[in-house]
């Protein structure tokens, strides 16, 4: 951990005095709404030297999210992802985003009393409507029935394991926006179809999700808890096809999970955006969760990688300045709340221009949509949490 010498004793004491101080106590709509976070670069960011600071004090970002209110992190899971630790080539000691990287953040988040959602992308690498890799140690896979034995097995050995370190995650998503299904991008010859775009093979995808779900009660089962188990689409406008066509199979999750940019996702727009949630939630009588937005607070980088966000057209009344990315949090949580939609998670709020290594490049194409100014201090975006 390269910190300041100053802060590292004080980590060390708080990684190792461990204690529960936060159960997984049942999550109902209403008065448990959740402001939550995706924190899922954080321990690369902080491992490799990278700081934080609110105001002038230098502080854990765990830390920082706690004492401004923020009350869930989200954190992403791959399979294997030996990448992450070969692009530092002989300076890669660990790999992140595996097991242990999850559970020294789930860790990190309950000690100071957040909630944790898990993230299953059930891939070595990102997970999105885009692609969906087979994991490697999957691809000899040829039959659907061993297909859902793997998922069971990994789903409830991952979470096994994370409840011998008393690091259960309240919160567990079963796929990565999984708009055209799961396991179809360069799929090998033989491996069972779980797409459902164009192979359309929705009793495939319903196996698969209904295995990770069954994982998810075996633990409930072994630990006396409630973990909820959402099934994440990208873009509200594809929720009301997907859940439709899904319904039609015996599939026992909780909440229906979306992500939505409004840059990106304008087919509903913002204003509109409350009710046809709400719709949906009325009409699967399911929860309702926004798992990912964004939103910039500047059109300027402060590295070399080029930003995803800052060169679009502003939403009306939502400028590209910290105020506007305030108010954006502040008018979403808003009418999340006033419709019964249980939480909102905002991702990526720590990636900060520090050089980590990516798939594409070395840095943050996010920095400028983060909760940290260009001198990682926390902004007035954290005031939409009062």
């Amino acid at each position: 951990m390269n910190m300041k010498i100053q802060w590292f004793v004080p980590f060390l004491l708080l990684i190792y005095s461990c204690s529960n101080t936060k159960n997984n106590e049942p999550i109902s709509p209403g008065n448990n709404f959740l402001n939550g976070v995706d924190l899922s670069y954080v321990n690369q960011i902080q491992e490799r030297g990278g700081c934080y600071f609110d105001g002038d004090n230098e502080k854990d970002v765990y830390q920082i999210f706690s004492e401004k209110g923020n009350e869930l992190v989200r954190l992403r899971l791959w399979h294997h992802p030996i990448w992450t630790k070969e692009l530092y080539g002989d300076e890669g000691t660990k790999m992140y985003n595996d097991f242990y990287d999850v559970q020294k953040s789930i860790i990190q988040s309950k000690k100071n009393n957040m909630k944790t959602l898990l993230d299953f992308h059930y891939s070595d690498t990102w997970a999105d409507p885009e692609k969906q890799y087979v994991p490697k140690a999957w691809e000899q896979i040829t039959d659907i029935n061993v297909l859902r034995d793997s998922v069971y097995n990994y789903t409830f050995s991952t979470l096994d394991r994370l409840g011998d370190s008393d690091a259960l995650p309240d919160l567990i998503q079963l796929g990565n926006e999984t708009n055209c299904g799961l396991f179809y991008s360069d799929r090998p010859e033989n491996f069972p179809s779980c797409e459902v775009c164009n192979d359309k093979n929705w009793e495939n995808a319903a196996t698969i999700f209904q295995a990770g779900v069954e994982a998810v009660i075996a633990i409930e089962k072994k630990y006396g808890v409630d973990i909820k188990k959402i099934l994440h689409v990208a873009d509200p406008q594809y929720l009301d096809w997907w859940f439709g066509e899904l319904s039609n199979y015996s599939v026992d999750y909780d909440i229906i999970g979306v992500s939505y940019y409004p840059l990106w996702h304008t087919a509903i727009s913002f204003n509109n955006l409350p009710q046809h949630l709400k719709s949906i939630g009325t009409k699967f009588n399911k929860e309702v969760m926004i798992l990912e937005t964004a939103y910039p607070w500047t059109r300027e980088g402060n590295d070399d990688m080029p930003n995803l966000f800052g060169d679009q057209t502003p939403l009306p009344n939502y400028p590209f300045t910290a105020e506007g990315q305030l108010n954006y949090m502040r008018d979403l949580t808003k009418g999340m709340k006033e419709v019964g939609v249980v939480g909102v998670v905002y991702w990526e709020a720590a990636w900060i221009a520090y050089p980590i290594k990516t798939l594409w490049g070395t840095g943050s194409s996010w920095e400028n949509c983060t909760y940290f100014d260009y001198e990682n201090k926390s902004t007035i975006v954290f005031d939409y949490l009062k």
